[in-house]
């Protein structure tokens, strides 16, 4: 589980195929952490904040089934959501990332090999 102390989170927004991305960076380990949720709308090419969030889910469970690791090697930072509250969201470093996008269904994901 990484930690984000409060006086060292520096939040960002990146750019991934001209979509935002919502990411924090993380002093200690000295690599930003992304919201798993942007980075499933970016694969899947939908913004839909919902959309993705089930998808995920159904990604995560489909991959623990599979004996995959990916989805418990996810942590959790809040991020301000498209609703304007602060949710608890999973984030991946960029290994995790690369990772998903072996595993992610369809085309999109695949071209990040």
């Amino acid at each position: 589980m990484v930690s984000f102390p409060m006086s060292t989170q520096k939040i960002s927004i990146r750019f991934f195929d001209d979509s935002e991305v919502r990411a924090v960076w993380d002093d200690e380990n000295a690599k930003w952490w992304f919201s798993i949720l942007d980075i499933v709308g970016v694969l899947r090419g939908d913004d839909d904040y919902a959309k993705n969030r089930n998808y995920w889910k159904y990604l995560k469970a489909k991959l623990k089934r599979e004996n995959n690791q990916l989805g418990s090697v996810t942590t959790q930072f809040k991020f301000r959501a498209p609703d304007g509250k602060k949710h608890a969201a999973n984030v991946l470093d960029n290994d995790g990332i690369i990772e998903l996008a072996k595993n992610f269904p369809g085309k999109k994901g695949k071209k990040s090999e």
